[in-house]
């Protein structure tokens, strides 16, 4: 089953106040999972992966400090978006937060791990798009990010951030490259 991205998502992303480049990004982000989603050839929900990706950083709308993941999702939820999407909007910070990171980093306490495929899928199009659009890293292709990915997230710490998160976007990577290489 395919998705295609909704105008009328985008334009709510405008009228909540999201910029133009953070929809850009948001944008891509749906573009790229959508396209990792369906390599994968999993019985996936292709529109939580869609919506999903779109709706990610919704919380940049009223900051770009680490709680926008939290914003997000209470913004998503007053716009009567689903449960299902405001978890990928709330959990995607660093990949997925045990409790005791969030605790950490200053954010409600709870488990932020991320339990679906589907928004596994998410953080990693975020982190891949990240590294081909922020020009820190050097890339001649979507491929050669994903190629590349474990050297790039070890050798440049903005995007591994810490241990923990960079073992979890990791392990992500390993289990859906496994997933497209496998069809």
């Amino acid at each position: 089953m395919s998705y295609k991205i909704q105008d009328s998502d985008i334009e709510l992303m405008r009228k909540t106040g999201v910029s133009e480049d953070d929809i850009k990004h948001c944008v891509k982000v749906a573009e790229k999972a959508l396209e990792i989603a369906e390599r994968t050839k999993n019985n996936i929900d292709m529109e939580l992966v869609g919506r999903g990706a779109l709706f990610h950083d919704l919380g940049k709308a009223k900051t770009h400090e680490i709680e926008h993941g939290k914003i997000g999702a209470e913004l998503g939820r007053r716009l009567g978006l689903p449960q299902e999407i405001t978890d990928i909007m709330e959990k995607h910070i660093r990949g997925g937060l045990t409790e005791e990171e969030a605790v950490e980093l200053g954010l409600p306490i709870k488990d932020y791990t991320l339990k679906k495929l589907e928004e596994r899928i998410v953080i990693y199009a975020d982190r891949l798009v990240d590294i081909i659009t922020d020009g820190i890293v050097e890339i001649k292709s979507e491929q050669e990010a994903e190629e590349r990915f474990e050297e790039i997230l070890k050798t440049y710490p903005k995007y591994g951030k810490n241990e923990k998160t960079l073992n979890r976007y990791l392990g992500y990577h390993g289990e859906i490259q496994r997933l497209v290489r496998k069809k």
